[in-house]
């Protein structure tokens, strides 16, 4: 009887202690610093003009953002504004930083935060057009 209690005491630990293993093995969430994301995120298609500067501060400090999965790069930038799939799974996320043609005011000239993921959906290379 005896054994029997420790055998199920071992397990239960085994168990919590696999729980705690897995739960710490992710990736930190992504500060940037001097970014306001509500900002960024309220400003879908570059049309209140707002995301020029906070493009910037995401370009110096885009190594944070290199290596990232979808689902984090989602988190804090917001839903891209346009996305493509690619030959061999690639994708890019657009995300206009000045009025795209759709918006009231667009110019015409609109500039975009483009992100490039590998086959893995991991965030390669980030910059402008």
């Amino acid at each position: 009887m005896p054994f029997r209690k420790n055998m199920r005491t071992c397990r239960w630990l085994s168990g919590l202690l696999l729980v705690m293993v897995m739960s710490g093995c992710g990736k930190e969430k992504i500060l940037l610093e001097n970014f306001d994301e509500q900002t960024w995120k309220g400003d879908r298609k570059g049309c209140k003009d707002s995301r020029l500067e906070l493009s910037e501060v995401i370009l110096a400090q885009k190594e944070k953002l290199l290596a990232r999965n979808e689902i984090d790069i989602i988190a804090i930038l917001g839903k891209p504004d346009e996305n493509e799939l690619y030959k061999r799974n690639e994708k890019f996320y657009y995300y206009y930083v000045r009025p795209s043609g759709e918006c009231d005011e667009g110019s015409g000239e609109s500039k975009r935060l483009i992100i490039r993921f590998n086959a893995m959906g991991l965030a390669k290379e980030i910059g402008t057009d």
